[in-house]
């Protein structure tokens, strides 16, 4: 080994000493940054970790923690001394119900006291989420507790019914059931043995195209410290920052980005709770007080059109997204209304984030359209289909080197001659609509339960508002009259209501392969060349 001298050993000292919060530009994160940095920022280590105590607990006496904004317009804010104190109880509660380290405990709950509570009280528990989304229907959900094997499921009472006769040790609603479940318990709680930071914390679905149903996706404990570099350098979260971000913390991003990335800097989330309402959201803007806003594309589509942003006394600086690329008539407005550009966080539930616009740093250049460049300290490559990097320039598919291992990212893109990725599209057929990722799979298998649908495939169409709709191809029975809007309701109250079939044509055969497999790819062409007559 060449030993360290002259600015190699002044460098390396700098780097052993600082923490990730400290760096002021990126050229001298890029230069400086090692993951082993990322573990100063914790009271845990990559051994032991628990992500309520470094989400929560220790931020006792900071202040708030969260900030909900209802759809009837009231609004409510919680310390992060309330939520350990209940979460504690919660974790408690679970122990005498005889839930052990590992079991699976299912919550479908909007952004409220009680999801924050029973969240962060599962996990200090040991035992593991699996986040529901509200709009699930049966099907949806009925899967996902079968398939996790969750013992408990928190939810509202509306929605109790939706679980049919899936078996499950028990169903706890919100309100006098589980403030008299876990009243009598004490605020504080020691576990009865420390969780690894290898302990699976979270099981997350993810829609894919190879199965049936969507996968579960293991994410542990230690994954949490793996944000703090997204945090900083990408969303530029800092101590007394106002945080907001409308995704559903059902998903991936609204959790992992949209809660557990504020939480871990002991910055305050911020939430809305029910139906999606731009004046809702706006307001809840403007009575935070929210300089960071992270949001999807769609949704600040959604704002602009509204035509009311003006009616709001709005304190933005602070702007990133993800979910989907940004058009660029939204970037413009944007950078115009608030003096920043809008920064691109890029990932999968699989991998997480791994390409970003380093938005916390003054010198850095938002190439608008752009995906940003690779996080520091990860090995990213574009690839051919033998695996080997393709030349500036040229589409291949996004894949993480891990130790020799591939992972693919399951989209396309080119880098530019400065480093800078582009998004091509989907390597396979999962949709992205309005930041929703949807199975194609999924929503086919729901259709076909329909008893007029013998055949259906389902696709992604390109939609300037939404990115993408989903769109069926259906060969029918029998057509009869409202047979459309009867089946677009049907996949609604099965599957849920953001993954029914916005557009649906009726075929009298579908194009086919020799081994008799629908030609998607067809089917796609035959819907853009009809757009673009339409148009």
């Amino acid at each position: 080994m060449f030993p360290l001298t002259g600015g190699r050993l002044k460098d390396y000292v700098r780097s052993i000493s600082m923490k990730i919060t400290e760096y002021k530009t990126y050229k001298e994160a890029e230069e400086l940054f090692s993951w082993d940095q990322v573990w100063d920022l914790f009271d845990g280590d990559k051994d032991y970790f628990n992500i309520a105590h470094e989400c929560i607990d220790r931020h006792v006496g900071k202040g708030t923690a969260a900030r909900i904004k209802f759809a009837d317009g009231h609004s409510e804010q919680y310390t992060f001394d309330e939520i350990s104190h209940l979460s504690s109880q919660f974790a408690h509660a679970l122990e005498e119900e005889n839930i052990e380290f590992g079991d699976r405990v299912a919550i479908m709950l909007d952004p409220s006291l009680e999801f924050y509570v029973s969240l962060f009280g599962t996990v200090k528990r040991g035992a593991i989420l699996v986040p529901c989304f509200t709009l699930f229907g049966p099907e949806a959900l009925q899967q996902r507790i079968e398939s996790s094997g969750s013992k408990i499921l928190i939810t509202t009472e509306d929605k109790k019914s939706l679980l049919g006769d899936v078996p499950i040790q028990r169903v706890i609603t919100v309100g006098p059931e589980l403030e008299g479940w876990i009243r009598s318990q004490p605020t504080d709680y020691k576990r009865t043995k420390e969780t690894a930071g290898r302990d699976v914390a979270v099981l997350q679905y993810s829609s894919g195209t190879t199965t049936k149903y969507p996968t579960p996706i293991d994410h542990y404990h230690r994954s949490v410290a793996l944000l703090a570099p997204s945090a900083v350098f990408a969303m530029g979260i800092k101590p007394g920052d106002h945080f907001f971000c409308p995704s559903s913390p059902a998903w991936g991003n609204g959790l992992w980005y949209g809660t557990f990335c504020p939480l871990i800097l002991g910055v305050g989330v911020g939430a809305i709770s029910g139906k999606f309402n731009e004046e809702v959201l706006l307001q809840a803007i403007e009575e935070f007080e929210i300089n960071n806003l992270h949001a999807a594309p769609s949704v600040s589509r959604r704002l602009i059109k509204s035509g009311i942003m003006d009616n709001y006394d709005l304190k933005i600086n602070k702007l990133s997204f993800s979910g989907e690329p940004m058009d660029p008539d939204t970037f413009n407005y944007l950078k115009n209304r608030f003096g920043v550009s809008p920064c691109s966080l890029y990932g999968t539930t699989e991998v997480g984030c791994i390409i970003v616009d380093y938005g916390g740093f003054p010198d850095w250049e938002v190439k608008p359209g752009s995906m940003g460049k690779p996080l520091l300290g990860l090995d990213i490559r574009v690839v051919d289909q033998k695996n080997q990097s393709v030349p500036s320039g040229q589409i291949g598919e996004i894949v993480m080197n891990r130790r020799g291992r591939l992972f693919p990212a399951k989209d396309s893109a080119t880098v530019d001659e400065d480093g800078y990725y582009w998004h091509r599209g989907r390597s396979d057929d999962v949709i992205i609509s309005s930041g929703w990722t949807i199975s194609p799979t999924e929503v086919e298998k729901t259709l076909l339960d329909h008893e007029e649908i013998e055949e259906a495939a389902v696709i992604g169409v390109p939609d300037k508002d939404r990115g993408h709709l989903v769109k069926a191809f259906l060969k029918v029975r029998r057509e009869r009259p409202n047979l459309e809007q009867e089946i677009k309701e049907y996949v609604k109250e099965r599957l849920s209501k953001h993954e029914y079939p916005r557009i649906i044509e009726f075929v009298d055969e579908f194009p086919k392969t020799p081994k008799g497999n629908i030609k998607k790819r067809e089917l796609l062409e035959r819907s853009i060349r009809k757009a673009e007559r339409e148009s």
